[in-house]
């Protein structure tokens, strides 16, 4: 079947780098509610992705620049979202493609990720990425641990991470992906009938 799986409901791609995975209505872990992973690394070692859908409250890009010394003029509140559980003090630059630094890794055509000083510096001088979000920590899972959760109905695979993505204010990033979809969020439901 090459690059698809042959799943009980249909038939879906094998490895979901550079899709949206957004959470369902009623997702059992508080981690995960109402999320919106654009998925980055996917493979049969495990997966990595960015909740780009949860802004950390009170923190800016720019404080978070400060932080490490970064000289950067005032860019405005550019929210940091809690990208996920795991390593929540390990930072991740989503960025467009028009940049790249001696780690960055493609997501897709039309975006990679970062995770080193040199992309923060370029974004502070005016020289960086013309499209990012930045995020604290990351989700992810084990071999086959994604694959086995997306057969309980937690998650819905969307389209590939939209271009637009960082202009949509983070709040809005759920329903304006499930959207890009067809589907109206306001009508799922997180709980089922019986018949």
């Amino acid at each position: 079947m090459g690059d698809y799986a042959d799943e009980s409901k249909g038939l879906y791609p094998r490895y979901y780098a550079a899709r949206m995975l957004l959470a369902m209505p009623g997702m059992a872990d508080d981690n995960f509610n109402r999320a919106v992973i654009a998925m980055c690394v996917h493979d049969e070692h495990g997966a990595l992705g960015i909740n780009v859908g949860t802004a950390i409250e009170g923190l800016s890009l720019t404080e978070l620049l400060s932080s490490f010394d970064i000289d950067a003029p005032d860019l405005g509140h550019v929210p940091v979202m809690l990208g996920g559980p795991v390593d929540p003090q390990r930072g991740f630059i989503l960025h467009s493609p028009d940049w790249g630094g001696q780690d960055s890794m493609a997501v897709g055509d039309h975006w990679a990720l970062s995770g080193s000083m040199d992309v923060l510096k370029a974004i502070a001088s005016g020289r960086g990425p013309s499209r990012y979000i930045a995020a604290l920590g990351y989700s992810g899972w084990g071999a086959g641990q994604l694959e086995h959760e997306m057969s309980s109905h937690g998650w819905f695979l969307g389209d590939y991470v939209p271009e637009d993505l960082a202009r949509t204010a983070p709040g809005q990033r759920w329903d304006a992906c499930f959207a890009a979809c067809g589907v109206n969020a306001s009508l799922l439901s997180g709980h089922t009938g019986q018949a």
